[in-house]
């Protein structure tokens, strides 16, 4: 599991101390479980533009924030953007998937 340097870079921003923890343990869940990692812990993200994309859900939805990562190997996962939870910002949970689609996106031609 890794992030993408923007994504690490968003998730070291601004958020108080105990979101990014609740995100880092989020990120080992995911580690940990792969693609058995369910919801409340993660779920698909709905609609084009984020065709591929699951939210984690930082301590089981209760976080404010959304990690959105993508499976990019059949073992290896990438979180490429970090947003508000949509449903109390749902502008700013839709620029973040909008993003990581980009950084896909970006990754896949490199």
């Amino acid at each position: 599991m890794r992030w993408h340097p923007e994504a690490e870079a968003e998730r070291d921003a601004a958020w108080p101390a105990r979101e990014k923890v609740a995100m880092l343990h989020a990120a080992k869940k995911l580690e940990a479980e792969g693609v058995r990692l369910s919801h409340p812990h993660s779920s698909a993200i709905q609609g084009d533009d984020g065709s591929g994309l699951r939210e984690l859900r930082p301590r089981g939805g209760r976080s404010r924030w959304r990690p959105i990562y993508r499976q990019v190997t059949p073992d290896a996962f990438v979180i490429f953007a970090v947003g508000p939870e949509a449903q109390i910002d749902r502008r700013g949970f839709d620029a973040a998937v909008v993003r990581a689609g980009r950084r896909v996106t970006e990754l896949q031609h490199d």
